[in-house]
């Protein structure tokens, strides 16, 4: 269908115009079903294979997840399980980093060579937390992530009962306890209480974890998500089902401020950081969809097979672009 060929005027790429919605579609599709957007994956489809290598692919990245994510944020909202200190402290951390990453992606990675090794590293980080947590092999936090299997079942349970006796989305009513109930807040902690059983987190911890987060999202392009929810659950020991909005929210506020400076913030004279605009938009159209269907499919998908499919693509990506460097 060469009617469809389009060369897009700020990045260079010259492909289908239905391919950008239909990959980011499927990438969104099965990330999604692990509470990730997918841009993490995006991006090195667009650097590999459409070859749109020039820092202005990580501002384009951004608008991805600014027009794929906010469904999946209302969602949250309306179900009652957005943590909100949880969300501030990732915003409040992410943004100044995002800045940050920025500077390094221009001044000290604008050579393809060295950004691929960079994504490399971040992939290779990324793949080998989703297989660990496929093979289980995470030993030490296994008693302390006792009471998150519990709550994990409780609310499996609790949503087929309300499917069956409602005939209707989770969304439509959740259990008075199905929600996030903020207990106390303070510089050194945050206690909240859901399903009944209280978690914690430190204050400056999660502060310092979404400062560095933002600056490598800040020089991938992606908004920390993928980074900083593995982190929560393996390390802060906090229940999926509490921090997937707070994580979301956060890689949506960190999208905007990527794009803003992206576009807005000059560095290096003969260095394009202007986004993409009409790439980025159908990128997110499909993402938009493709995170729909995903959450609607999810319960039909065991979490083992999608952690083990995600973990094994990004493990291939990431070594491919180590090996390529040397």
């Amino acid at each position: 269908m060469e009617f469809l060929e389009f060369l897009f005027p700020v990045s260079g790429v010259k492909t289908n115009i239905l391919i950008p919605p239909l990959v980011a579609l499927v990438v969104s599709f099965f990330t999604s079903m692990g509470g990730i957007s997918g841009a993490f994956l995006l991006l090195p489809f667009q650097v590999s294979v459409l070859n749109y290598t020039n820092p202005s692919v990580s501002g384009t990245n951004f608008l991805f997840n600014i027009v794929a994510i906010p469904g999946g944020v209302c969602r949250f909202i309306k179900e009652g399980r957005m943590a909100w200190p949880l969300t501030w402290v990732i915003m409040i951390g992410t943004l100044p980093g995002v800045f940050i990453g920025y500077f390094i992606r221009v001044l000290y990675l604008p050579d393809p060579k060295s950004f691929k090794l960079f994504v490399g590293f971040v992939l290779l980080y990324v793949g080998i937390r989703l297989l660990c947590k496929f093979a289980g092999t995470a030993k030490s936090a296994k008693s302390k992530n006792a009471g998150t299997k519990l709550l994990e079942q409780k609310f499996k349970e609790r949503s087929e009962e309300m499917r069956k006796a409602q005939k209707s989305r989770v969304a439509s009513g959740l259990a008075a306890e199905a929600v996030v109930r903020t207990l106390s807040i303070s510089l050194r902690k945050v206690e909240y209480e859901f399903w009944g059983e209280r978690f914690s987190y430190s204050t400056l911890g999660m502060f310092f974890l979404a400062f560095v987060v933002g600056i490598i999202g800040g020089a991938y392009g992606i908004g920390g998500g993928a980074i900083i929810a593995p982190f929560c659950v393996a390390v802060f020991h906090l229940p999926i089902y509490t921090i997937a909005g707070a994580a979301l929210m956060g890689t949506f506020i960190t999208s905007v401020g990527g794009v803003l400076v992206y576009s807005l913030v000059p560095v290096k004279s003969g260095v394009s950081t202007m986004p993409d605009w009409l790439l980025g938009f159908l990128f997110g159209i499909g993402g938009t969809v493709g995170i729909y269907l995903g959450a609607r499919f999810q319960k039909f998908v065991p979490q083992s097979i999608i952690k083990l499919m995600l973990g094994s693509v990004i493990l291939f990506l990431s070594i491919k672009y180590i090996a390529e460097y040397f």
